[in-house]
């Protein structure tokens, strides 16, 4: 494998101090770089292939609640100030939530109006030629051996609406930290794999209308990748993409 010590890493590294220099973004950096330092043994790959600048949509896979956190601090070393797309329930955590609006993370309420204004500020961070970052899955994995599962339409939307690319990354190692099948915690020093692939080849529905039908096939593109991306670093072939679990709906009869 190749260390995170590759010449590429280091060159795009020096490059970090020209981002987050406002007071609370140092904060926040501060913060991810220290507990991200102190609990992990990082494997960076490939970190060059994160675009240099302009516009780009990055999705990872989501193995655990801690691989933001790597995934943040692998994008910021890269050169890029990474935006988040996240659960608007992390921005009510007292101390993280101010932090999360200070270091201009965007939140999303699922099933309502405000997931359209979520929208909005995510085309506007990319006409700024900003670096957003959305999990395609919408959660960590329910797959038994953590492989992805089966995206939402989010990700694809946005790369319709906006043409930028949608560059995979994928991880391995941070559910050692907190696995969400356990929902163990174990902080130790832990081996953790990021590397970065070639943009999404989204060419063949470029100006298309945004149907369902079209939106579905560009996930499934862009989940093929990330999953095979995943592959390469475990060492291991990759099943098919998972089927998120249904959870039926309880009918008001039903509710005591």
């Amino acid at each position: 494998m190749i260390s995170s010590q590759t010449n590429a890493g280091a060159e795009r590294g020096t490059g970090v101090a020209k981002l987050g220099t406002g007071l609370w973004q140092r904060v926040a950096v501060t913060i991810v770089v220290s507990v991200t330092t102190a609990l992990t043994r990082k494997n960076w790959q490939r970190m060059d292939a994160v675009p240099a600048a302009g516009p780009v949509i990055l999705v990872p896979n989501h193995v655990s609640h801690f691989d933001p956190l790597v995934v943040a601090h692998y994008v910021y070393r890269s050169g890029r100030w990474p935006r988040f797309l996240g659960k608007s329930s992390v921005w009510k955590v007292p101390i993280i939530g101010f932090l999360l609006v200070k270091s201009r993370q965007i939140p999303v309420e699922r099933g309502s109006v405000d997931a359209v204004k979520s929208l909005d500020r995510l085309i506007e961070a990319l006409h700024e030629g900003g670096a957003v970052v959305i999990y395609p899955e919408g959660t960590t994995t329910r797959h038994p051996d953590l492989w992805p599962m089966r995206g939402k339409t989010g990700a694809a939307r946005l790369a319709l609406l906006t043409g930028a690319p949608v560059v995979p990354i994928a991880n391995w190692g941070a559910q050692a930290i907190f696995d969400p099948r356990t929902n163990r915690l174990r902080l130790r020093r832990t081996d953790v794999t990021v590397t970065t692939g070639r943009p999404v080849d989204l060419s063949r529905w470029a100006g298309r209308e945004p149907t369902r039908e079209v939106l579905e096939e560009m996930t499934e593109a862009i989940m093929l990748d990330v999953r095979d991306l995943l592959g390469e670093i475990r060492d291991g072939e990759p099943p098919a993409l998972y089927e998120r679990p249904v959870t039926r709906a309880i009918t008001s009869e039903e509710t005591p």
